[in-house]
């Protein structure tokens, strides 16, 4: 049986915090089907988050990736402990632990389609005001 992780108030709150600024700096950026997906409540997942968006062009996906880099650095004071992906901007991954940013080129995403993977999490779909 597996054990469930407590999570604190602030815990979440900071959580909900990053996914601000990461979505923001994802729209910022002009990336496309901005969503996060809340993992906490599946027992087989490895993070409590995904944030996934995509782009058309590798150029975009990387500028859209070094920009999230750069607001978690000065919002948050966090930089991702893994990367990848940056060489080819087909799909990017930022890992920070608790939250995994998935960055995609249109075409992969459609083909991975991360969110029918993951399709018993609790989706949120962030829209420009």
């Amino acid at each position: 049986m597996k054990k469930t992780k407590e999570v604190n108030k602030s815990e979440i709150e900071t959580n909900l915090n990053e996914i601000k600024i990461i979505s923001y700096a994802m729209m910022e950026k002009k990336g496309k089907d901005v969503v996060s997906l809340d993992l906490r409540r599946i027992n087989s997942a490895f993070t409590d988050h995904f944030v996934i968006c995509n782009a058309d062009t590798p150029t975009q996906v990387v500028a859209i990736s070094d920009f999230i880099e750069e607001m978690m650095e000065k919002k948050a004071d966090r930089a991702a402990v893994r990367k990848q992906g940056r060489e080819n901007g087909f799909w990017i991954i930022l890992d920070y632990t608790d939250i995994v940013v998935h960055i995609f080129k249109t075409e992969q995403r459609l083909f991975y389609r991360l969110e029918d993977l993951w399709a018993d999490a609790v989706k949120t779909v962030y829209e420009e005001a």
